[in-house]
């Protein structure tokens, strides 16, 4: 937590350099991690800036970015009118308003080519608990560790974990968990798709990506995979609306981005009757930003 404060403080005087303002027509205000890939970075190499530019061009908008960490807090620079949009949120998040879903992924195992171990594809494998697992450690807003590692206490792997801390510097990168596999530091990982994709595809050791199978993990109750969409404010309906139906018109080239960055995704699935979605609440966790995403 101490190194996610510190993290948060680097990035402090660019976003609150700008004031915060109201919707403004012709101006597109996006708030973005300054360097997560394959999310995004002040480059604009990030999927999530390909998005957002082409939602500007679309528009004939001035795209401009307000660069904030993905931490605690990151919403309320969204809710504090400092930027309009968040490009990539858990479709359903309770702390902003949410678009449609564009995408649906989940958690992978990744492993060594060659290891034996690319065919584990379930939380539930009995292998599991004789072998270093690698996962990312955080904890969200009410405490709870990522769902892979609640998920894998349930199934009693509990004293052969390695974390691997998700709040970066200049030493401490996000894609360190997907280079402990390679390097042998673990024997496999677990690791939220889009991350897992971008970084096996680029790793100069052979690796294997493997989703997990089950949409819910049986044992725990814990979602593997989350539909995304954005975030703008609540009250912003229109705003809302019109990024609705520029997903509508845009998603073909939407998930073409996404398969350039190797995005493992599966189908959306529809979407459930209000008696439905009221069961399926009680026995499902919160989608706080974080735990869903296995990001910073």
């Amino acid at each position: 937590m101490l190194l996610a404060a510190a993290g948060g403080l680097l990035w402090t005087r660019p976003a609150l350099a700008q004031r915060p303002a109201p919707l403004t027509p012709g101006l597109l205000r996006v708030c973005a991690d300054p360097d997560n890939m394959p999310f995004s970075n002040q480059k604009s190499e990030g999927y999530e800036n390909k998005i957002a530019d082409l939602i500007a061009n679309t528009w004939h908008s001035k795209l401009e970015y307000v660069w904030w960490p993905i931490r605690r807090g990151y919403y309320r620079m969204l809710n504090g009118t400092y930027c309009d949009v968040v490009i990539e949120s858990p479709a359903g998040l309770d702390m902003a308003g949410a678009t449609k879903p564009y995408y649906r992924s989940g958690y992978a195992f990744v492993s060594r080519k060659g290891s034996g171990l690319e065919d584990i594809d379930s939380l539930g494998d009995p292998r599991l608990k004789k072998l270093k697992i690698g996962v990312n450690l955080f904890v969200s807003s009410d405490g709870e560790h990522s769902p892979p590692e609640m998920a894998l206490s349930s199934h009693g792997v509990v004293g052969n974990l390695k974390g691997y801390n998700v709040s970066y510097d200049e030493n401490i990168r996000p894609e360190d968990i997907i280079k402990g596999v390679a390097n042998k530091e673990v024997d496999l990982a677990i690791v939220w798709g889009p991350m897992a994709g971008y970084f096996v595809k680029r790793s100069t050791v052979p690796l294997v990506l493997t989703p997990i199978a089950a949409d819910v993990d049986s044992a725990s109750g814990y979602p593997m995979q989350y539909n995304i969409g954005m975030a703008v404010r609540r009250r912003d309906h229109e705003l809302r609306d019109s990024l609705n139906t520029f997903l509508d018109q845009h998603q073909s080239e939407i998930q073409d981005l996404l398969k350039e960055y190797s995005v493992p995704t599966s189908p959306i699935p529809p979407e459930k009757k209000e008696a439905d979605k009221g069961r399926a609440d009680v026995a499902k966790p919160s989608t706080d930003s974080a735990k869903v995403a296995g990001r910073p």
